[in-house]
């Protein structure tokens, strides 16, 4: 029987036993997903698959079989490859049939050739997705990952005698000798690749901002990820069956084979010499070949043997809640909801200064997703304006630091003149490389997006800008981006929670304004936001994040009896205030109270929470109220 190292440091071996049993029989590769599936089963097996996200591929031995959590970021078109293939030795006339599932390059001994004739060859269709770490991921969602990965992976025993580094990493070492001994610091730190956050930072760096540089191309490599500063691999995955059910944006988990094989670098060369000598020799432009065909040192690929749609990017949280023992997981929680929503939002209003009523909505706004969609409208959706922040001030910044500390992946716009007018934020068609390039909008499902509107100031907005704002506002509106592709434009659903911190009214569309009434004024907020964050438990911390995952997740309904007594309710509302109850004060109200009832642990609606909301709605817009008084015309 194969011992684990054999499945985890080489799985190929697992695969040419499969092959060599049940060939010709084509159930071979339905036998190779079933084992590692099995063997994945077993306890704590995943937490032994070292991870991309979190170990420098140099560490990583080839042929070795690897975990990504990832963000599909681009599709490339489906590709061909020789699935089952001959080899013949000419002296001998000797045959043998080989795979060429889950490989690159075709594999071949010294005294062989590949029969490109034989009747054998079977040639088969798989498709390559462009794929990125999920953008805006928190760095309690890193710390908790490698904390709980497994210390000692046999995968990881692999150790080259040189360290391989990127070329731009060696140049910038020439440059800069002090950097090696930064790096040198860092991985002493502990000893550990898995336990250890910032290593991994330092050198599996790879930002937005430092385009790669391969050896073998003048203009530097951007590895497309969709916000500025991103670090991180970005990896070809291979997929062999059922891509289908995978599209652009995504989140996967994928198990597979780590391919870094230099020779795909020779080939990928060879291939743009010859082409530039015979341009009918290759259909695909030079740029195409440079994106699509990265040196796999710089962007590694994987081969598929295993892959899941996540529902949620939550650690705290099973991956999926339908299973039994998910099921036992989310009934304990459920069981003392009620205490850990107390203290959220004792927390939260501590942070927002004392205003209770800003904490309740901010906790609804937190648990908000887009759970159904009728025709273009999307219902769910809860865009909330935190309006009355102090101008220009460390307060919104620091908000932001509260949401990042609970939520897995998020990620502050400042909107000023500058961003506004120079950042990308619509993803575009490149048709000179055939790929997608990234913007800021292309966001994985439940991402948090703070929208800091106290930073804009006077001044023009251009023609980019002028999108851009737009952009935004379809993003709020619609829950959608319309992704430039030069002559056309093609709509993209998302479900992005957006918050909008402004001075006064937004400029941008909201579902909610709640005005910021401060009861505290801290003399120091850089300090006492500080104080707040390190006197919260880790523990009530992850209880934070596991309950505002979890209420995203869960169903909701309103039974006939509470859905009339709410529409009789309106009527008499409508009676009592024709000219200000209206019916989008009717949608927002259901919402808060869907929402009002999730964050108690209720899946229906009761009479009870139904008052409560309108009780919030009465507060909220009292105050809104009072502050027109107070300003006049400012709101």
């Amino acid at each position: 029987m194969p011992c684990v190292a054999d499945w985890l440091n080489n799985p190929f071996s697992i695969v040419q036993g499969i092959f060599a049993q049940n060939v010709p029989n084509s159930d071979w590769e339905k036998k190779v997903t079933e084992y590692f599936k099995e063997k994945l089963k077993e306890n704590n097996a995943t937490n032994w698959v070292p991870s991309l996200n979190d170990v420098p591929v140099h560490y990583l031995k080839p042929n070795s079989l690897v975990k990504f959590r990832c963000m599909v970021q681009d599709m490339f078109d489906p590709e061909f490859y020789m699935g089952v293939y001959e080899t013949v030795d000419p002296n001998t006339n000797a045959r043998v049939l080989h795979f060429g599932k889950y490989r690159d390059v075709a594999e071949c001994g010294p005294q062989q050739e590949i029969d490109l004739n034989s009747t054998q060859t079977v040639t088969s269709e798989r498709q390559t997705f462009y794929c990125v770490p999920v953008p805006g991921e928190s760095a309690w969602f890193y710390a908790y990952i490698s904390a709980n990965q497994a210390r000692v992976s046999p995968s990881t025993s692999y150790t080259p005698s040189r360290h391989k580094r990127s070329y731009e990493e060696d140049e910038d070492m020439d440059l800069h000798p002090s950097k090696q001994k930064e790096q040198h610091m860092g991985n002493s730190s502990g000893g550990d690749i898995h336990g250890c956050v910032e290593p991994k930072r330092l050198e599996t760096e790879a930002s937005a901002g430092h385009h790669l540089i391969s050896p073998n191309c003048s203009p530097p490599l951007d590895l497309n990820f969709p916000l500025p500063g991103e670090k991180g691999p970005a990896c070809l995955v291979k997929v062999y069956e059922s891509w289908d059910s995978f599209k652009v944006n995504d989140v996967l988990e994928v198990y597979g084979i780590l391919s870094v094989d230099p020779v795909l670098s020779i080939v990928n060369n060879e291939e743009r010499d010859s082409s530039a000598l015979d341009p009918m020799e290759c259909m695909d432009t030079a740029e195409e070949q440079r994106v699509h065909s990265p040196p796999a040192s710089l962007v590694p690929r994987i081969h598929v043997i295993l892959a899941q749609k996540l529902q949620h990017i939550n650690p705290l949280l099973p991956a999926c809640l339908n299973e039994e023992e998910s099921k036992t997981f989310v009934s304990n929680f459920m069981s003392e909801l009620s205490p850990v929503r107390a203290e959220l939002l004792g927390f939260l209003t501590h942070a927002l200064l004392g205003d209770s009523l800003a904490a309740e909505y901010l906790i609804l706004h937190l648990i908000s997703t887009v759970y159904a969609r009728r025709d273009v409208l999307p219902l769910g959706k809860f865009t909330v304006n935190l309006s009355g922040c102090p101008r220009n001030s460390i307060f919104t910044e620091h908000i932001y630091r509260i949401i990042q500390q609970l939520v897995p992946a998020s990620y502050r716009l400042q909107m000023t003149i500058e961003n506004m007018n120079h950042s990308r934020f619509i993803p575009h068609k490149d048709y000179a490389a055939n790929r997608l390039v990234s913007g800021v909008l292309q966001l994985a499902s439940n991402t948090s997006l703070v929208v800091d509107e106290t930073q804009l100031e006077q001044g023009q907005l251009d023609t980019t800008g002028v999108h851009n704002v737009t952009a935004l506002g379809n993003l709020i509106t619609w829950q959608k981006v319309d992704y430039d592709f030069s002559y056309h434009q093609m709509e993209f659903p998302c479900n992005i929670n957006v918050l909008i911190t402004s001075e006064g009214r937004s400029l941008l569309p909201s579902d909610c304004q709640v005005h910021l009434q401060p009861q505290i004024i801290p003399p120091n907020m850089e300090e006492y936001m500080n104080s707040l964050l390190t006197a919260v438990l880790p523990s009530v911390l992850n209880k934070f994040r596991i309950y505002l995952s979890l209420l995203r997740l869960l169903d909701y309904s309103i039974s006939d009896e509470v859905t009339k007594a709410v529409e009789e309710d309106f009527v008499e509302m409508r009676k009592n205030d024709p000219e200000s109850i209206t019916a989008d004060d009717l949608h927002r109200t259901l919402l808060v109270a869907r929402f009002l009832s999730l964050s108690a642990g209720q899946t229906t609606l009761s009479r009870e929470r139904w008052l409560r909301a309108k009780q919030l709605e009465a507060l909220r817009k009292a105050r809104l109220q009072q502050q027109t008084c107070v300003n006049g015309n400012e709101l």
